[in-house]
């Protein structure tokens, strides 16, 4: 009898597993043969192209991404206002430095929330750091009237190049504010990127006392430039001008689509990227992949025929780069009209090969999901278990949701983060469909849970 009763379990499990198996296949078909989300997303980079929160180009792409969504036919299209920050760079930056009477020109960025010099620019000796400990032992008798160089790379032996970008990222968002408390004129910060190259790469800064003086990141190769020279100079003068400025919060939108659910339509699975980008380009991997997987999602489920058990949403965040004003307010709206979300999912890393996930939650939410391997493994899903969510699902955390990240490839992520270079022609389409794959594929599996 128990010999029998195993023998049905097993059979169940088995067709179950069979049923999964063939199931996302055919999302994976759908995807790798008619995938949508490459041709959407040259349409983002190169017909509305940067869209830093409160610019004309982030109204443009919520005006795009909702007519898309409506176009697919989605059960529900909508926006949600959203009051983000107004940031400008305003002309492009100069910068040069002086050594020996010969000047050397480098390329910068104002990092975002940075105030400007004035009309005329800033020249002064400047300081070379690795980190906050030797600024504060060097003190102001060593810092005061000079400009601060911050100089510490991403440590290029971590596999992992998000951890590499955790250990540098410091300097950037807090420098300004520790060089001013010892009386520096100015900050410039070596790019967080793990190649030597002439982008610069900015990023959001923030000023916490001390006093607002304007921040600068510089590129790898004139970082490295800068402080060879500084070496056999100590005296050299470094120039920067910069035109940027804060203007009032601005008005704007995240856009949500929605597949309402068939049996469980009160509970919701999110999917989502940010729709805002840096100034500098048209945001491809950062975030424009993420957003147009989150769409393709939705689209390959429909196309398949595929009624959701839950409601399943897909949701372009506002103004993740410059103070996650979407995530917050979509977690405050949820709390707000007592929705029960899920699970959520986030792709923020790039549009690169699919690696797996990474999870956020208690151990058996963690087990439930790595029990998902065998299904996912067959498509280079191997990296399934506990990690990061992402910024703009985070605060859905609060709420008892299962926050989950969607993890490509990282090494070359950083060489276009925040710079110029990241543009449509960086994403590969195969890569890009297989992530979608991937990411329906996990939906399809979360939305078959009991």
């Amino acid at each position: 009898m128990k010999n029998l009763l195993f023998f049905l379990l097993f059979s169940v499990s088995a067709l179950g597993q069979s049923q999964d198996s063939i199931f996302i296949k055919k999302i994976y078909d759908e995807t790798l043969l008619n995938g949508e989300s490459y041709q959407n997303l040259r349409y983002l980079c190169k017909n509305v192209g940067p869209r830093l929160s409160g610019s004309l180009g982030a109204q443009k792409a919520v005006d795009y991404t909702k007519k898309l969504m409506e176009s697919y036919g989605f059960d529900k299209v909508f926006l949600q206002d959203v009051m983000v920050p107004h940031w400008e760079r305003g002309a492009k930056e100069e910068a040069y430095f002086l050594d020996n009477g010969k000047k050397y020109k480098v390329n910068i960025a104002a990092l975002g929330g940075s105030v400007a010099t004035s009309k005329a620019g800033l020249m002064a000796e400047i300081v070379e750091f690795q980190n906050f400990k030797e600024l504060k032992e060097a003190g102001v008798e060593k810092v005061k009237g000079k400009i601060v160089f911050f100089n510490r790379p991403m440590d290029p032996t971590k596999i992992n190049t998000f951890e590499a970008y955790g250990g540098a990222v410091d300097q950037r968002g807090g420098g300004a504010s520790q060089a001013a408390q010892y009386g520096a004129v100015g900050v410039i910060v070596r790019s967080m990127n793990l190649r030597e190259d002439e982008y610069p790469h900015t990023g959001s800064m923030r000023y916490s006392g001390g006093g607002m003086i304007p921040a600068a990141a510089i590129s790898t190769k004139s970082a490295n430039d800068l402080s060879k020279s500084l070496k056999n100079n100590p005296k050299l003068k470094f120039y920067f001008k910069q035109n940027c400025e804060t203007l009032a919060d601005a008005p704007s939108h995240n856009v949500i689509g929605e597949i309402v659910g068939s049996e469980k339509p009160d509970e919701i699975i999110v999917v989502g990227g940010h729709l805002d980008s840096w100034d500098l380009a048209e945001g491809a991997h950062d975030d424009g992949t993420g957003c147009m997987q989150s769409i393709e999602v939705l689209r390959i489920l429909k196309a398949l025929g595929y009624k959701p058990k839950r409601t399943i949403r897909a949701v372009m965040f506002m103004n993740e780069e410059n103070g996650l004003k979407g995530g917050t307010t979509y977690a405050d709206v949820a709390v707000q009209k007592k929705e029960k979300h899920v699970y959520a999912i986030e792709s923020d890393s790039g549009g690169f090969t699919p690696r797996g996930f990474g999870v956020v939650g208690n151990d058996s939410q963690i087990s439930k999901l790595t029990s998902f391997k065998a299904l996912l493994s067959p498509y280079g899903l191997h990296e399934i278990g506990k990690g990061s969510g992402g910024a703009d699902i985070g605060p859905l955390a609060k709420t008892g949701t299962v926050v989950i990240g969607f993890k490509p490839d990282s090494q070359r992520y950083f060489d276009y983060h925040h710079a110029s270079n990241d543009t449509f022609e960086t994403v590969n389409k195969r890569e890009l469909d297989l992530g979608a794959g991937s990411m329906a594929s996990l939906v399809y599996l979360l939305d078959n849970l009991n």
